[in-house]
This record gives structure tokens, C-alpha cells and sequence, in this order.
């Protein structure tokens, strides 16, 4: 679980970055989790938006990709949702401590 205090320091390192994948009105799948599993294994760090033909929740969508990711979610924003997982092998992101 992450504090405010590493949240905000991910929210910082975050800004920058543009969505990896998208969420379009199909919605979630095995194949999409599968995907960000890799791909948040090598980043660390990294953004998912939700298009605007997606009907579903964006707070039910954030959850289930932070669960079935191993994720932790950092923020929601707009349609845009932040997930960090600690990497491995490629470790980059060192957090603060409490």
C-alpha cells in the first residue's frame, strides 16, 4: 500500500508520461491485463486512458486493472488512470519512505 507521500512523489514522475495503452468501448479482457502485466514489469511506472466510448466506470475499470495487474493504483484523472508496480529486474523509481 502507498502512502500520500509516495503517491504524490508518482503523481510528479507521472506527469510527463503519455498513455501506453487504451481502454475503447470493448472494455477489459485476459489479453489487455496480460499486456500492462508486461508492460508495467519493465516502466514501473505508467498511464491507461479510458476512451470516451468506454461506458463502464472508470473507478470500477481503475480497480479491477490495479487487482488483476498486481498494481497499485496512484491516481484517476479525467479519463486517464496511473498505476506503479514495483519492477523485478528493471528497477528505476526509488520511492521515499514514509
Amino acid at each position: 500500500m502507498l502512502t500520500g507521500k509516495q503517491k504524490r512523489f508518482l503523481r510528479a514522475q507521472a506527469h510527463h508520461l503519455d498513455p501506453v495503452f487504451q481502454i475503447g468501448k470493448g472494455g477489459t479482457n485476459e489479453h489487455l491485463f496480460r499486456h500492462i502485466e508486461e508492460a508495467i514489469e519493465k516502466r514501473e511506472l505508467m498511464k491507461v486512458s479510458i476512451l470516451s466510448n468506454n461506458l463502464d466506470d472508470k473507478k470500477e475499470v481503475a480497480a479491477e486493472l490495479a487487482e488483476r495487474t498486481g498494481s497499485e493504483l496512484v491516481q484517476i484523472l479525467g479519463n486517464t488512470i496511473t498505476l506503479y508496480k514495483e519492477s523485478r529486474d528493471h528497477k528505476q523509481i526509488e520511492l521515499p519512505r514514509n
